[in-house]
């Protein structure tokens, strides 16, 4: 499975750079509408009504020139918004171990992910035809949350936060895929976790500025959302493809791939010691072949040539390896391997015929192949 960290990392950087505005599109008005009737709402006032104050008042009561008690309900919402996605998270993730699903099956559901995150785009670009195919929650518990809202107990803005898992954005509904292909509930749980903290410095004060702006410039916002979440689910395209097998996207310079050697026994001895030690692909006097990949937080070398028609194991050599780079995986086989953080792990390639065999990370980020010839 991917490393939990990598999935924390992964998880915030989703939700900081297109979670926190899409999220706030969707539930930053019952946040905002929590903390407003907090700051106005007084409870000498008959029937609830709110009664304007002057500010020197409001500051000689607070205890200082700025108004610090709208933070409390604000952290009440985030905290109670971090539980329940982070259980929610868990709970995917053990739905997943279930499962086992394949590299190919996790790729899908990456590719499911992006297909939702390009409908939230369009919808976000006002695109009308999408608007049917977008997920919503039901209008009646929009409208349940927001009367809820209007209440000054503490507790509600923890509870609103809390049931902000049932009010999902495309952003959310993407990471909660990418939680059931984790495989893991801790790893589930990180990745949810830290999409709630991505999105916890834009969140208020994007929901505040949708409370609050025009409906010009939310419109704007909106757009500006549209484009990052675009970005993001063509990253996430590349990394499904690359994750399924279907595709390498190599963007570092081009080098000579890996090559057999000692095929013929003159160099066999050192080999059949140390395979590892005269070369990342060797053959033995015996005709079977190793090829040893070297996995820290990436693979090297990304490219190796070999022999087809001869017996081959491929050798997973960890050196000090982390991140998903130690969720090894060829989707064409169905091989899923945990490298060893230090130590070998062999993988039986049976005898290939000739063509190209890719492997990649459980994420799709960390690639190569395996030519033979």
């Amino acid at each position: 499975m991917p490393s939990s960290v990598a999935l924390l990392i992964t998880g915030a950087s989703t939700g900081l750079f297109a979670g926190g505005a899409s999220c706030a599109a969707v539930q930053g008005g019952l946040l905002a509408g929590a903390v407003t009737r907090r700051q106005s709402a007084d409870p000498s006032t008959p029937a609830g009504r709110a009664r304007p104050e002057p500010r020197a008042a409001v500051n000689d009561r607070a205890g200082s020139p700025a108004e610090p008690r709208p933070l409390v309900p604000v952290g009440a919402f985030l905290a109670g918004k971090l539980a329940s996605h982070t259980l929610l998270g868990a709970l995917l993730g053990v739905f997943g171990d279930a499962l086992q699903p394949s590299p190919r099956a996790r790729a899908v559901l990456m590719l499911t992910a992006a297909a939702l995150m390009l409908l939230f785009a369009l919808d976000l670009f006002g695109v009308k035809a999408v608007g049917r195919l977008v997920p919503r929650p039901p209008a009646s518990f929009g409208r349940v949350l927001r009367r809820s809202a209007k209440t000054d107990s503490i507790a509600t803005p923890a509870l609103i936060g809390f049931a902000t898992v049932l009010v999902p954005c495309g952003v959310t509904l993407s990471v909660e895929l990418i939680a059931i292909t984790s495989g893991s509930p801790v790893a589930g749980a990180a990745i949810m976790a830290g999409f709630v903290i991505g999105t916890a410095p834009l969140f208020a004060a994007l929901g505040y500025l949708f409370r609050r702006t025009s409906r010009a410039l939310s419109g704007k916002l909106a757009v500006l959302t549209g484009v990052v979440v675009l970005g993001v689910a063509a990253w996430t395209v590349a990394s499904g493809l690359q994750a399924g097998g279907w595709a390498t996207f190599d963007l570092t310079p081009g080098g000579t791939p890996a090559a057999a050697a000692g095929a013929d026994g003159d160099e066999t001895s050192a080999a059949d010691r140390n395979p590892a030690a005269d070369g990342p692909v060797r053959i033995d006097a015996s005709g079977k072949q190793t090829v040893t990949l070297t996995v820290t937080d990436f693979y090297v070398p990304t490219k190796f040539t070999a022999k087809a028609g001869v017996p081959t194991t491929l050798v997973l050599h960890g050196k000090d390896s982390g991140g998903c780079a130690r969720a090894f995986t060829i989707p064409e086989l169905g091989v899923q391997e945990i490298v060893k953080r230090d130590g070998d792990t062999k993988v039986d390639l049976g005898t290939r015929k000739a063509g190209t065999l890719r492997f990649t990370c459980a994420m799709g980020m960390n690639t190569g192949t395996i030519t033979f010839q």
